[in-house]
């Protein structure tokens, strides 16, 4: 009898283990990027594996950043290249200089009127520190971004993600999403076979 209890046990801690891995969002279906599980602005779970064979431009934004403006650019490049198979992933965030305070209501409504925004937008999340979202802790390791690792430098930081799931650039925040080399970058991308 101990046998099974022993068994049932390491079952268990097996089946912790395993239940931990998926809330951070890792399985084997996805690519490790899309692996992720995030929460929609609404406070719905949304599984990133919904996203495999379109391209991402993973985006953390603030609606009180000097760099605000990009959300017009984001918009722009999203409509323009929706239609191919890109997704632009926003990600409100609170952590450089407090410029995204609002609630989920306040950015929604914010981006709708002053950008006319239709892209995906997150719930609220940290990109760097302990509290990082899975994903960012991700986006920012040796493992998505060997060339570049690190952490987010401020609002408006750009992850192009490959319809495969890999990070293929990384953007700093003054790079607008309109700049050659970003539209460059994602036709090349969406250019490749799904």
């Amino acid at each position: 009898m101990k046998l099974p209890t022993v068994s049932l046990i390491i079952a268990a801690v097996g089946g912790l283990f395993i239940v931990g891995q998926a809330e951070a969002g890792e399985s084997k279906q996805a690519p490790r990027v899309l692996s992720f599980t995030v929460n929609s602005l609404e406070g719905k779970a949304v599984d990133l594996s919904k996203y495999q064979n379109d391209v991402l431009l993973i985006v953390n934004v603030a609606s009180r950043c000097g760099f605000t403006p990009q959300y017009k650019d984001l918009q722009a490049v999203y409509e323009k290249y929706a239609g191919q198979g890109l997704r632009i992933l926003a990600f409100p965030c609170n952590q450089f200089g407090r410029q995204e305070p609002g609630s989920p209501d306040e950015i929604a409504d914010f981006c709708e009127k002053n950008y006319g925004v239709t892209f995906d937008l997150f719930a609220k999340i940290d990109v760097n520190g302990d509290k990082a979202s899975p994903l960012y802790k991700y986006l920012t390791g040796k493992e998505a971004t060997p060339q570049r690792p690190g952490p987010v430098k401020w609002n408006f930081e750009k992850f192009l993600i490959s319809r495969d799931g890999k990070v293929v650039a990384r953007f700093r925040s003054p790079v607008k999403p309109t700049a050659d080399k970003v539209t460059k970058a994602i036709e090349k991308e969406l250019a490749k076979k799904k």
